[in-house]
């Protein structure tokens, strides 16, 4: 019998342990796009509204929101920034986890300082990158952003650009599509997946 129950415990804690492996898990379940089989998603180093040069590889161990904008657009951008701003309060104590970025599109009018006064009004957390226009153009490039300049009767210019947003996991890996307007809740939901 003694040696019957040791069979057992054995057993037990063998099948506790093949848990614990690194075999299939289940589907994440997201309200956005899962695009974690997308060929695109690379690092990149752009400069931040600090002055300082960031890579995308430091924020790893956080969930990342990369989303591309400008500071003088009258609609898309704000919207967006506030439902990040909406989805950061939602994570409670998660946020910390969070790391939202926003990538200039408009680099000859958005520089570091001009995203100091803007980024943060969001968030202070957030993070705003801009470059020269050709380190710009690679990373919209490399994200399948189109970014283009509209002239404007009074003189000046407005930028057309893509509207959604990308979310990263945790190991830097891209992960999520999540669409222009989608609700900070669904945003929120999504991130926590991605976090665990």
């Amino acid at each position: 019998m003694a040696l019957f129950a040791r069979g057992l415990v054995l057993g037990l804690v063998l099948l506790g342990l093949a848990g614990c492996g690194d075999g299939p898990r289940a589907p994440l379940v997201l309200k956005g796009t899962d695009i974690s089989t997308a060929s695109f998603g690379t690092p990149f180093t752009l400069t931040g509204h600090d002055g300082k040069r960031h890579d995308l590889t430091e924020f790893k161990g956080k969930a990342v929101a990369l989303f591309f904008g400008y500071t003088h657009c009258p609609d898309v951008c704000p919207t967006t920034m506030l439902e990040f701003a909406q989805a950061n309060k939602l994570l409670g104590a998660d946020a910390e986890r969070l790391q939202v970025l926003f990538v200039s599109v408009d680099p000859l009018r958005d520089t570091p300082s001009l995203l100091a006064g803007y980024v943060p009004h969001f968030d202070k957390r957030f993070l705003g990158l801009t470059g020269t226009a050709a380190e710009v153009a690679a990373v919209t490039r490399q994200y399948k952003i189109v970014a283009q300049q509209q002239p404007v009767k009074e003189g000046g210019y407005t930028v057309d650009h893509s509207a959604g947003s990308y979310l990263f996991d945790p190991q830097g890996k891209l992960r999520v599509y999540v669409p222009y307007g989608t609700p900070a809740a669904d945003i929120a939901h999504d991130v926590k997946a991605l976090l665990g």
